[in-house]
């Protein structure tokens, strides 16, 4: 699981930027690059933007990560998160029928909830 300090550090090693580099490109002051890569500071919404900008990333990939590590944060059982994976494969149409029963259970399970209030 990677952090937004790792995102920012990985992202500008992939684009071979020196901190120094990506700060005059993003319009910050280097030792804030420095800060924000150590998880000592959390950039501001318009420089986080530079920032992502400068490295043709997303803001929201560098805040987040990728939809796994989304999904890894907020799905704390690992065998459904498995699950989960192994369903995302899938063909479209077995990806469909098999949402329809997850929601046919879900509404069911909460009417039960409701009903034994």
């Amino acid at each position: 699981m990677s952090s937004l300090a790792n995102r920012i550090k990985e992202g500008r090693k992939n684009k071979k930027l020196s901190q120094q580099k990506l700060a005059e490109i993003a319009n910050v002051h280097y030792t804030n690059i420095g800060k924000y890569e150590r998880g000592e500071a959390v950039p501001s919404s318009a420089v986080l933007n530079r920032i992502a900008q400068a490295l043709e990333l997303s803001p929201d990939f560098l805040m987040n990560g990728t939809i796994e590590d989304k999904a890894a944060n907020e799905i704390h059982d690992q065998e459904l998160l498995i699950q989960f994976k192994k369903i995302d494969k899938m063909p479209e149409d077995k990806k469909s029928l098999l949402k329809e029963f997850l929601d046919s259970f879900i509404f069911k399970t909460t009417v039960q909830g409701l009903s034994n209030q």
